[in-house]
């Protein structure tokens, strides 16, 4: 069953999610060349400890980093490391935070420095891809439209979702009912009502969608080893518009 949240519980979404959000700005602001992975991880727990929160990473089934960090080829789930980051590299950085028992989670793709043009298209496709999702996380909707909507234009623009991982329901938990594939058929799955909220999140891979898991149990990369990208919102439904909970202004303001 898909949890409704009440009006008391919507707000304390509201406060854990604007707090992702803000951690997820500062950290974005790290990335640079010669910086490490590892380093950026331990300043994303400082900057959650600073919030007066918890990872809701760290710990989780046993993921030992406070925020998942993948860089390149790597789709999700990466580990800070003694990895350095590049000019040129695309770092994804995925944070969820637990404020007065509630989750918000939320990610991005980063950029660094100036990046080679088809790969810019890679991120921009799913940017945009995240959008048109969630404008259909609509009251009366059905769960099939928005993952139908991230597969359209993923596959317009020559490029490949995962399959393996999906977007999900999130509240007092990190994973809720219901999963979000990004692939689907319009029309299909569960109706969607005011006080669901979804984590939206299209993983997209340049190139075939086959992923490998490496040797640290967690780490996600293509299994072509060509670059992937990661963007995700949590989204209110409501009885209008869908609410962005994890709002950022440099966020799909375009």
């Amino acid at each position: 069953m898909i949890p409704i949240k009440n009006a008391r519980e919507i707000d304390k979404m509201r406060a854990a999610c604007r707090t992702a959000g803000r951690v997820l700005d500062r950290v974005s602001a790290l990335v640079r060349p010669g910086i490490s992975t590892g380093e950026i991880d331990q300043a994303a727990g400082e900057l959650i400890a600073e919030e007066q929160c918890k990872s809701a990473f760290l710990g989780y089934r046993g993921f030992p980093g406070n925020i998942c960090i993948s860089v390149n080829e790597e789709i999700v789930h990466g580990i800070g490391g003694v990895r350095k980051i590049q000019y040129g590299d695309i770092v994804k950085l995925d944070i969820g935070v637990i404020r007065d028992g509630w989750v918000g989670d939320t990610a991005t793709t980063v950029p660094v420095g100036v990046i080679d043009i088809a790969v810019q298209h890679l991120l921009n496709t799913t940017e945009e891809s995240l959008r048109l999702a969630i404008s259909h996380a609509l009251d009366g909707g059905r769960l099939g439209d928005i993952s139908s909507s991230v597969e359209d234009e993923v596959v317009a623009n020559g490029f490949s979702v995962v399959r393996e991982f999906v977007g999900h329901g999130v509240g007092r938990r990190l994973h809720e009912e219901p999963q979000i594939p990004n692939f689907g058929k319009k029309g299909t799955g569960p109706r969607l009502k005011p006080g669901m909220t979804l984590a939206i999140e299209p993983m997209v891979n340049m190139g075939g969608s086959a992923v490998k898991i490496l040797q640290d149990g967690w780490t996600v990369v293509t299994a072509d080893r060509k670059p992937s990208s990661h963007f995700e919102h949590t989204v209110l439904i409501t009885k209008g518009e869908p609410e962005i909970l994890t709002w950022r202004e440099k966020t799909l303001s375009k």
